[in-house]
């Protein structure tokens, strides 16, 4: 069971990073990851995985060091977590979780916090199981966000989403605004490519901001700094299949109905 391994600076350019295995259209987003991640190491960023071809990963670090818009003093900050396929139900993710709340206890903090949708986002944890585990919700915004927190003494302080979330908008009012980052492999080559020429066709403005700093991210208007999509200013989804010109309107109507 506990065949999982850590990618660090030495390892990571031989190491798969589970997203994109066999996505060769996605192959320079998925090296933006790894350069993201050796980065980031250097701030106590950790992805672990299962030793094995498969999608079975936790990736968390310090939540003030993380590329999120949430202020979390003291605590570890879980992004992506991920078992898939065979794996599922067979004690990986519990197990997963518990390597990082064993870090969280050894190194002092007051627990771990993640952001969620109040519904099943794409490329988010399950909120469903993760509460089930004992995380709670400690804030929730209109967009259809929630911050969740396992703390580890009820006395310890909450974390909290910033100011640049909470009204649920953009700046930018005409057309299509994305945010994105490296943090995913596949958000760059969908950013960039496909939804230039989905934009197009439906006549839409359409305007791609690349998260490029840790700053920028933890002052982003969406919680989803992986990819975000708004429409004249409101936020829509975090389904990176809206870009593609076969998925925009089933995305889009969906979301309306």
């Amino acid at each position: 069971m506990e065949n999982f391994i850590d990618l660090n600076t030495e390892n990571i350019g031989s190491e798969h990073i589970c997203c994109a295995i066999s996505d060769k259209k996605c192959v320079d987003s998925y090296q933006a990851k790894k350069d993201w991640l050796r980065k980031e190491f250097n701030n106590g960023y950790v992805f672990r995985r299962l030793n094995e071809r498969a999608k079975v990963f936790i990736e968390y670090g310090p939540a003030e060091k993380a590329w999120i818009p949430v202020t979390a003093p003291n605590y570890l900050n879980v992004n992506c977590f991920w078992v898939s396929g065979k794996y599922k139900k067979s004690g990986y993710g519990k197990a997963l979780l518990k390597s990082a709340l064993d870090d969280a206890k050894q190194q002092g903090k007051n627990g771990l916090v993640t952001v969620v949708g109040t519904k099943k986002f794409h490329f988010m944890s399950d909120t469903k199981w993760l509460l089930k585990q004992g995380f709670k919700e400690v804030e929730r915004i209109s967009s259809g966000f929630s911050l969740l927190a396992l703390k580890f003494e009820d006395s310890m302080e909450d974390p909290a989403f910033n100011e640049s979330v909470r009204s649920g908008e953009c700046p930018e009012r005409n057309g299509i605004v994305v945010y994105y980052s490296n943090r995913c492999p596949f958000a760059e080559f969908h950013a960039k490519e496909s939804l230039i020429e989905t934009a197009q066709k439906r006549n839409l403005p359409l305007k791609v901001i690349k998260l490029k700093t840790m700053e920028e991210a933890q002052n982003c208007p969406s919680p989803a700094t992986i990819f975000s999509l708004f429409l004249n200013g409101k936020f829509m989804t975090t389904d990176l299949s809206v870009c593609m010109d076969s998925r925009y309107d089933k995305v889009m109507d969906k979301l309306r109905a």
